[in-house]
């Protein structure tokens, strides 16, 4: 099969550019992950991810515009922990050695800056590590994953069905890893997805080919808070 499926059609489609109803992202009813944007990923820092930099501003016009549609906002982590005992295998000795990447409880580990909103509390490791949900303000969480992809061993799906999300916007750092992986495992659980191409680092030619093959919609982040913005305001339920 060459296109995601899900069995609610979309009620925005023609708006959205897409007319397929199976694959139609509805703007309605989507939600916002962004993947592992930490400080540690920026130009100069010890996990440089080359254009995470670049991105970044259109991760924060993201990140706005799903808080002033009152839609859910999802921020997805990494944290290492500095015996590696957590770390993938492939990069495993390197922590062990003492390579500062996104070491738990590390300013490293923090997300990248403009993407929380004002005041919200430092990443609670503890809460994180044990597979909680951090709550950093209205409709907005923290979730940290273990491996590539965001709903493998998380709390990530059952969060966004408890909101009744049938569409996931994806922005982040490193599309090849990490936004790759996630898709995909998105698109196994049939939502309609959209990866945001200018809000994404390491996204190339092939990868976009790839993405569009299984239904994802490629969009620029101007254009996302355009179709957000336009819609009704909506609000957030809370995920029990």
């Amino acid at each position: 099969m060459s296109a995601a499926t899900s069995p609610r059609r979309s009620r925005s489609g023609a708006a959205s550019g897409v007319t397929d109803p199976y694959i139609a992202p509805d703007f309605a009813s989507s939600a916002l992950v962004t993947i592992d944007t930490q400080r540690d990923t920026l130009d100069g820092q010890p996990f440089e991810v080359a254009g995470t930099s670049d991105a970044l501003p259109h991760m924060q016009r993201l990140v706005e515009a799903f808080r002033a549609a009152a839609r859910p906002v999802v921020h997805v982590v990494r944290l290492y922990q500095p015996d590696g005992r957590n770390v993938d295998p492939c990069r495993r000795r390197a922590v062990e050695e003492g390579a500062p990447l996104v070491l738990a409880g590390s300013p490293g580990a923090e997300l990248a800056p403009g993407l929380l909103p004002a005041g919200a509390p430092r990443l609670e490791t503890e809460l994180l590590l044990a597979g909680g949900v951090q709550h950093v303000g209205p409709g907005e969480v923290l979730i940290y994953k273990p491996r590539w992809g965001a709903f493998y061993q998380t709390p990530l799906e059952a969060h966004l069905r408890a909101l009744g999300v049938s569409t996931l916007v994806f922005c982040g750092c490193n599309f090849p890893n990490c936004p790759r992986a996630s898709v995909y495992e998105a698109s196994e659980r049939d939502f309609r997805l959209v990866l945001v191409r200018d809000a994404v680092s390491g996204l190339y030619e092939r990868g976009e080919q790839e993405m569009r093959a299984i239904g994802v919609m490629l969009m620029e982040a101007d254009a996302v808070a355009a179709r957000l913005l336009a819609r009704p305001v909506g609000s957030v339920r809370s995920a029990s």
